[in-house]
């Protein structure tokens, strides 16, 4: 029994003992200034940037049309594929985008939520640039898994490759 109790306090004293002499040998002192300073005035105005970008972006979306063309939008369309197809009305896990411009929620043989199917407006280009800038935020608690295209040119893209497979679509250019 005695045996037992002292190897598990040298147990112990070897192991403080080498973590003490581990600290000894690797020291490092931490700098006075961190490297990566993050400044909460900078991080709030980016948000509010974000924010007021969104509300701004119906006319800046409309002139980013001129520059971006379908096939970056087709490109980027490939996240967006494993869950939506685009080329018929067969839906996937997420609805199907042909013919997109119609009421929010209103995809025939689709199950929305219910922020979704109450969400009343009819998608238009404003419309659904704001939804891919941020989904969550823009139709709080709809079951969309998706994060958000930040670039608008990205979504400029993407809106005029999705136009491209309406049967009826917008003259965005």
């Amino acid at each position: 029994m005695n045996k037992i109790i002292v190897s598990i306090f040298l147990a112990i004293i070897l192991v403080l003992g080498i973590n003490k002499i581990t600290d000894a040998i690797f020291y490092v002192e931490k700098p006075e200034k961190s490297a990566y300073q993050i400044d909460s005035a900078t991080t709030v105005a980016s948000t509010t940037s974000a924010e007021t970008s969104s509300e701004n972006s119906d006319s800046d979306i409309m002139a980013l049309f001129a520059g971006v063309d379908s096939a970056a939008g087709k490109k980027i369309f490939s996240k967006c594929s494993s869950c939506h197809n685009i080329a018929n009305s067969k839906h996937k896990i997420g609805p199907s985008l042909k013919n997109i411009w119609r009421k929010a929620g209103s995809a025939p043989e689709y199950k929305y939520s219910k922020a979704l199917s109450s969400y009343g407006k009819t998608w238009d280009v404003a419309e659904l640039n704001g939804f891919l800038l941020n989904p969550k935020k823009w139709i709080p608690n709809n079951k969309m898994g998706f994060a958000g295209l930040k670039k608008p040119e990205d979504r400029a893209a993407i809106i005029l490759y999705i136009n491209e497979f309406s049967d009826n679509p917008l003259s965005l250019k």
